[in-house]
C-alpha cells in the first residue's frame, strides 16, 4: 500500500503550516501559490481529512493538521540527517576505518600513517585492532574486520593485498653478547640460546617456527610475551635473545644481527577478495599506499 505522500509534499504541508498561508509558502519555496494550493488539495483528499480552516485572510491548523505537523516535522529531519550524512561519507567528512595490525607494526611503522591520514581526513574515526598478523587474516576472512596486515604467503593469496613492507628479519641481543658486532648468526646458533618470543598467531613467533622446521632444529623457549618493551627488557638483562624487524632495534643497550643467510619477511595491507569497502576505507587504502615509502 503506498503512502498518501512524499517528503516534497510534507515539506510543502510543513511550510504552508509554519509561514501562516499559501503565498508565504509560496514565496519561501519559489514555486506558485497555485500548485501549493493544489499539492495542500491533493494531500487532503488522500488523506480524506481538512487539515487546514480556510479563512478569509488566513488560514490555520485542523485538529487533524496539528497532529500531521508533528510527524511531518519528525520525518524531515531525519530526512534531511540522512541526505547530510550521506554528503559526508561522499565528501569523506565523517566516516570509520577498523585497520588490524600487528603490536610490531602499529609500534614502529603505522604510527606516521595514521596520523598523515588523520590530518588529512579529520572527520574519519580510526581504530585500530592490534593482533597477531595470522590472527587478522582469519578475521578479515570470517568478515569480522574488512582491513588488516597479514602476511605474504601462500595462505594469503585469496585476499586482495597491496605490499607495505619489505624488511629484514634480525637477531636481537644485548650488546655485550657474543654475537653482537658479528656480521651474521647462523640458524644452529640462534636455536642454541633461550629465546623471547610471541605467543602463537604473530608473524615473529610464525617466523621463528618457519625457522626451525626448515632447519630441523626446536626453539628453546625461556619466555613468551607480545609485549615488545617488555621483550626488549628480559634481552637487555641477558635472559635471552630474539628477532625483530631490523628497525625494532632501536636502542643503544641492544644490537641487531643479521640471520646467516640474511632473511626478509613481506607483509601486505589486505581485504577480502570482492569485498565491499567503504568509501573511507578505499581512501585509508590509497594513503597507505601512496605513503608506504615513508614506512
Amino acid at each position: 500500500m503506498s503512502l498518501p505522500f512524499d517528503l516534497r509534499t510534507l515539506r510543502v504541508f510543513t511550510t504552508v503550516a509554519e509561514r501562516g498561508g499559501f503565498s508565504a509558502a509560496a514565496r519561501e519555496l519559489h514555486v506558485a501559490q497555485s500548485a501549493i494550493s493544489q499539492t495542500i488539495a491533493n494531500l487532503e483528499r488522500r488523506l480524506e481529512l481538512t487539515l487546514f480552516h480556510r479563512h478569509e485572510r488566513r488560514i490555520s491548523l485542523t485538529p487533524e493538521g496539528q497532529a500531521l505537523l508533528g510527524h511531518a516535522r519528525d520525518l524531515l529531519e531525519r530526512a534531511d540527517a540522512a541526505h547530510l550524512a550521506m554528503r559526508e561519507l561522499h565528501g569523506l567528512v565523517k566516516g570509520e576505518v577498523r585497520i588490524g595490525i600487528p603490536s610490531m607494526l602499529g609500534s614502529y611503522y603505522f604510527p606516521p600513517l595514521l596520523m598523515g591520514f588523520k590530518a588529512r581526513h579529520p572527520g574519519i574515526r580510526l581504530t585500530v585492532v592490534e593482533a597477531g598478523a595470522r590472527r587478522l587474516q582469519r578475521m578479515i576472512a570470517a568478515g569480522e574486520l574488512d582491513l588488516g596486515v597479514v602476511i605474504d604467503d601462500d595462505q594469503s593469496r585469496q585476499m586482495e593485498r597491496r605490499r607495505l613492507v619489505h624488511e629484514e628479519m634480525v637477531v636481537c641481543v644485548p650488546v655485550d653478547h657474543p654475537f653482537a658486532g658479528r656480521d651474521g648468526v647462523s640458524p644452529e646458533e640462534f636455536f642454541a640460546e633461550p629465546l623471547v618470543l610471541f605467543q602463537d598467531g604473530y608473524f615473529h613467533r610464525e617466523f621463528v617456527e618457519g625457522l626451525a622446521r626448515q632447519t630441523g632444529l626446536a626453539a628453546n623457549v625461556a619466555f613468551q610475551s607480545n609485549l615488545i618493551p617488555l621483550t626488549k627488557a628480559i634481552v637487555r638483562q641477558g635472559f635471552g635473545i630474539t628477532t625483530f624487524l631490523r628497525r625494532v632495534v632501536d636502542e643503544p643497550e641492544l644490537a641487531a644481527v643479521s640471520f646467516d643467510p640474511p632473511t626478509w619477511l613481506a607483509l601486505s595491507l589486505a581485504w577480502a577478495k570482492d569485498a565491499y569497502l567503504s568509501r573511507a576505507e578505499r581512501a585509508f587504502v590509497d594513503f597507505v599506499i601512496d605513503h608506504r615509502q615513508s614506512l
